[in-house]
């Protein structure tokens, strides 16, 4: 045979799997239709999330987590509820996860060299109920190094193991089929794609030069969801979320083409949830891209108005940081504004100083680099906005600045088709909100979660802005952000056992495949069910893949 175990897919989850298996001595044919630029895929732009429960940054910031807290919030995110069926193993894989996040997570994550930021973000904030969706706490650890940190000491490892004769690459081969013999999975056929020196993320050329055969006793496969294929995404656009947009941007390069679920399905893997997916609400045109239709999301923090196509303040818990996939069903479920692609966050000068970051590591230099004396010149020290934020505000297509909230909204209603937005309408509840400002409570949910956010902190010191008049000229300019649906994360996938083994329709293993990672809904085909908590996939690469290596390389042994 060409290697013990064929790995599809050299992203994070296959880097992962890949390096437990030439731990254990196992020789591994790495496949990838990419070039060795790419080398980490998906996980490499990620703004390096990692959620984790009971650690000590959380500690240290006074955040009192458990167990028992945070697996309360994943069921009440998840909503599982094909527990017979679809979500068999998902749920059984989310508690372990959980278990894992709360206890050998960081420790192993030590032993890789990967360390985190003194702060602890709080991302998905929830939908205001104890027992619904939401992080009760900050569990959002950022890496430092971003994603690109996180995937560092998977990369290496994979060199050496090169090096050493233990793994071999196969760049710019894409998987066409599985190869199945007596009913076991035992090697992969495709075809080789001209060699192509693009940069990291650019699409590269398809254009076809040969074909290949590799042959293992076991194939991990690990090439990652739909994301970058937007009639994939509406094809499964589950009728609960309402329509699909017409136009999206896009948060994941071009080879994230979900190829490979149908090809392991061609190969008995059953395929599950593929209508539970996660994309998000914030996302902005990339002024600077990389891939095709490039887009980044604004991981705002909780003070910025949000306004919907007509120029409606969006209902709670349809907040900034609160409730990704709530808010999408609003924007794609309420009749009047459905038809509209956008919605609007308005803001001030103030606030994107201290609460605007941009996910991805391009976009967070100084995290990348592990700048610590720049993140805290910049981030908590310095003034006016982090300089890639400044530069959207400067070149990026979605912003508009402005002195009064007049003319702010003629530019805003200059970067649509037709004007939607009236300045009066957009005033009164502009108006209504700042009034509330004037004592310590409020009977406005947006401002008692601000106040609640500053009880944090985490959040006081770098991420929350003192709350201020949006109106009040001192805080200016008044800012306009059109926002855009971005595609992201496929929350289902091949249904796994806890061995990261793939199933088959009758609920018994397919001999000889695995699947990791995004392409196995994280794990289970779809450890998250219906709502993600954030910090939770990279996390879910890690953990998926860490046991479909340890299983294949025992399977091998």
């Amino acid at each position: 045979m060409d290697a013990d175990v064929i790995v599809v897919g050299a992203g994070l989850a296959g880097l992962v799997a890949a390096h437990e298996l030439t731990a254990k001595g196992r020789r591994v044919a790495l496949v990838d239709q990419e070039n060795a630029a790419n080398l980490g895929g998906q996980a490499y732009w990620s703004f390096g999330g990692l959620f984790l429960v009971g650690s000590p940054e959380q500690r240290r910031l006074g955040v009192k987590d458990s167990f028992e807290l945070a697996w309360n919030d994943w069921q009440g995110s998840a909503a599982f509820d094909r527990l017979d069926d679809e979500d068999s193993w998902a749920k059984r894989w989310a508690r372990a996860y959980v278990e894992w996040a709360a206890g050998e997570k960081r420790p192993w994550l030590d032993g890789h060299g990967i360390t985190f930021l003194p702060t602890v973000g709080w991302a998905e904030r929830g939908d205001l109920r104890a027992g619904g969706h939401g992080n009760s706490v900050p569990r959002f650890h950022i890496a430092w190094g971003t994603g690109t940190g996180v995937v560092a000491p998977f990369a290496r490892y994979a060199r050496e193991a090169s090096r050493d004769g233990l793994l071999t690459f196969h760049h710019r081969h894409r998987v066409d089929e599985l190869v199945v013999e007596n009913g076991a999975v035992r090697g992969v056929r495709g075809t080789v794609l001209a060699e192509d020196h693009a940069p990291r993320g650019v699409a590269s050329s398809r254009e076809v030069v040969g074909e290949f055969e590799l042959t293992a006793q076991a194939v991990i496969v690990t090439s990652g969801g739909i994301g970058a294929d937007h009639d994939i995404v509406r094809r499964y656009w589950p009728e609960r979320l309402g329509t699909p947009p017409r136009e999206m941007v896009t948060g994941v390069p071009a080879y994230v083409d979900g190829r490979m679920l149908d090809i392991s399905a061609r190969a008995g893997a059953r395929l599950v949830n593929r209508d539970r997916m996660w994309h998000y609400t914030e996302g902005i045109r990339n002024w600077d891209p990389v891939w095709p239709g490039h887009g980044i999301r604004i991981l705002p923090g909780p003070s910025s108005l949000w306004f919907d196509a007509l120029g409606r303040r969006l209902p709670e818990p349809c907040l900034p940081g609160y409730d990704t996939l709530g808010t999408l069903k609003h924007l794609r479920t309420t009749e009047d504004i459905a038809p509209y692609d956008h919605s609007w966050f308005i803001l001030t000068q103030k606030i994107v100083e201290k609460e605007f970051a941009l996910s991805g590591s391009e976009q967070n230099p100084d995290i990348t680099a592990k700048d610590r004396a720049g993140f805290l010149r910049e981030r908590i020290l310095g003034k006016g906005a982090p300089g890639p934020v400044d530069a959207f505000l400067r070149n990026g297509a979605d912003f508009v600045t402005a002195a009064t909230l007049e003319e702010l909204v003629d530019k805003m209603n200059a970067l649509t088709d037709e004007p939607l937005l009236d300045a009066a309408l957009v005033r009164r509840q502009i108006e209504a909100r700042d009034l509330q400002l004037a004592n310590p409570y409020s009977k406005d949910a947006q401002v008692q979660g601000i106040r609640n956010a500053r009880r944090y902190i985490g959040d006081r010191l770098g991420r929350v802005a003192t709350p201020h008049r949006l109106l009040d000229p001192a805080a200016g300019p008044l800012i306009g952000v059109k926002l855009h649906i971005l595609t992201r994360k496929t929350l289902g996938g091949i249904q796994t056992d806890l061995d990261s083994r793939a199933l088959g329709a009758d609920g018994s293993p397919v001999e000889g495949l695995y699947a990791a990672g995004e392409v196995a809904g994280f794990g289970g085909g779809g450890v998250h069910g219906y709502n993600a908590l954030e910090g939770t996939f990279l996390g879910g690469c890690l953990f998926s893949g860490r046991a479909a290596g340890r299983a294949a390389a025992a399977q091998t042994a």
